[in-house]
């Protein structure tokens, strides 16, 4: 058989043989998509040239350095979020994407925002979970004027809605949640609530939205009020015994922001695991685990690999348009488990 030529490359392609001639030869500007068909085209022939438009196609993707600021590593979400990242990284087929993720175990503000600054100095763009502040907010200003986008993921950093955003609908989980205690509780009763900083635009859409529901369809219930635990284990185990010390009948309690590890340990040391209807959030180990032995009945979680994608999507996205594709927003469907669906 003779070899395939680039006469046979073009037509099996769809292109013209100029375009051929400058997938391999790398002169001149072929689109992506174009180069890809190429690619594919060659393979299906048996061209000889499969080195050579590999690594035209290499050279000629876009490379991005994306910079994310996650949450404590004793976090398993948050592990989990950045392997998504990575995972996200590695799969897109149109750039390089290199990434730089950090985690923080000082939650301030103020440190939160000199970590902002300090990766954005080698980042085209970066993603953060924070919560809501003035020294965060101003920060975000300084950088957007810089050029630099910033990517909220998980809460929502501007009230307002000027920031890019990557995560869920905290009032349409909190309802959720609500309805999943109105139709599981066998009679109303009290039902607690924590939190973990009522700053985190999320957490306090989640206990917003949980609150009304139970005001527009099941007022009979008593909702305590919510108690923070700091996104501490610790805290949140103490904020629960706490309240099964005082309400010996509560019902249930919803984890609406950090803390789930607690709660559990909590539950389990009072024996009340089981007893307690308990609704919190990411499918993770410990919940996986507390959904199969009956601690946990519902689980809500983030679709982390769709978090991922957006993100990095959205980021190269803004990167290209310089600023002027104004605010790229992804509000993704939630997950719910039981132990029936893990």
């Amino acid at each position: 058989m003779t070899r395939p030529t680039i006469r046979d490359l073009a037509d099996a392609a769809g292109v013209s043989i100029a375009t051929a001639n400058r997938v391999i030869g790398g002169s001149g500007n072929v689109k992506q998509s174009t180069m890809l068909r190429v690619k594919e085209a060659a393979q299906e022939i048996g061209f000889y040239g499969m080195g050579t438009i590999d690594s035209r196609i290499a050279a000629a993707r876009a490379r991005y350095r994306f910079g994310f600021l996650l949450h404590q590593p004793s976090r398993q979400f948050y592990l989990n979020l950045a392997q998504a990242l990575r995972t996200a990284a590695e799969r897109t087929s149109d750039s390089v994407i290199e990434l730089r993720i950090e985690f923080l175990d000082d939650l301030s503000p103020q440190n939160t925002a000199a970590k902002m600054l300090e990766l954005a100095e080698n980042c085209d763009a970066i993603g953060v979970v924070a919560a809501v502040h003035p020294i965060v907010s101003q920060t975000v200003e300084t950088l957007q004027r810089q050029g630099t986008p910033v990517f909220a993921l998980i809460s929502q950093i501007a009230p307002t809605g000027q920031v890019h955003f990557i995560g869920l609908d905290g009032w349409k989980v909190g309802r959720t949640a609500a309805w999943m205690f109105e139709h599981v509780c066998d009679r109303p009763g009290k039902l607690g609530v924590l939190m973990g900083n009522p700053r985190y635009r999320c957490q306090e859409m989640n206990e917003s939205g949980f609150r009304s529901y139970f005001r527009e369809y099941a007022s009979d219930f008593t909702i305590l009020e919510p108690r923070s635990t700091f996104e501490s284990k610790a805290v949140a185990e103490e904020m629960t015994e706490d309240l099964l010390r005082e309400h010996p009948d509560l019902q249930g309690l919803y984890v609406a922001g950090g803390g789930i590890s607690g709660a559990l340990s909590a539950l389990r040391s009072t024996g009340s695991a089981g007893k307690v209807m308990l609704v919190g959030y990411e499918l993770m180990d410990i919940t996986k685990q507390a959904l199969l032995d009956g601690a946990m009945t519902f689980v809500i979680s983030h679709p982390l690999n769709r978090v991922a994608e957006e993100a990095l999507s959205g980021m190269v996205r803004s990167v290209k348009a310089k600023g002027s594709d104004g605010v790229y927003t992804s509000v993704l469907p939630f997950e719910i488990y039981t132990r029936e669906n893990i």
